[in-house]
């Protein structure tokens, strides 16, 4: 879940840093000067400490260590494991070499990556209400042992003291652990 949420941060940081980009690059900036201008930019929204403000100040370091622009973004997309910034470094790489106009090219990538995020939010409210319903009902079994156990005790005695009872036992939470991945997995849209 950490990871989960660590890579929608970084999306969403991404997602701001193109449309920084890509007014330094309406302005006239190279590539490797709207980089740099954006580090500042991206400090100031999301701190020093900020995923991508961390990441474009590497990559500005590296800039000064003569190392390619293309080579910097594509390194960055497979450590960030992206899908939308390992896209946005195969197309970049292509506009450079082709001489594409890399400001709308930017604008361009930053609205997909917005639409594709606003979708992602639309599917995260709609199954808002259904994911707190499969958390509550994940956890009902749990309050039914512990209800009947403190109204009736020993009532469990026979299922969880022999051997039949066990293996019985055993197989329900097989089966209630098969129930608690599959609602996870079915909860789980991916855009």
């Amino acid at each position: 879940m950490r990871l989960e949420k660590r890579r929608q941060k970084l999306s969403e940081e991404f997602r701001e840093s193109m449309v920084i980009l890509a007014s330094s690059l309406a302005a006239g900036y190279s590539m490797e000067n709207a980089l740099k201008a954006s580090v500042d930019e991206l400090e100031t929204l999301y701190g020093k400490e900020g995923l991508v403000a961390r990441e474009f100040a590497y990559m500005v370091q590296q800039l000064r260590m003569n190392r390619p622009v293309e080579w910097l973004l594509a390194d960055f997309a497979q450590r960030s494991g992206l899908e939308d910034i390992q896209s946005f470094a195969d197309v970049f790489a292509v506009a450079k070499r082709s001489s594409g106009d890399l400001g709308s090219i930017m604008r361009h990538t930053a609205e997909v990556i917005r639409d594709k995020m606003q979708v992602r939010e639309e599917i995260i409210t709609l199954t808002a209400s259904r994911q707190f319903e499969q958390k509550i009902m994940n956890m009902i079994p749990f309050f039914i042992v512990f209800y009947v156990e403190s109204a009736s005790p020993g009532f469990f005695g026979q299922m969880y003291g022999t051997g039949l009872g066990r293996m019985l036992m055993s197989g329900c939470l097989v089966v209630y652990v098969v129930a608690c991945v599959m609602a996870k997995r079915i909860l789980a849209i991916e855009v």
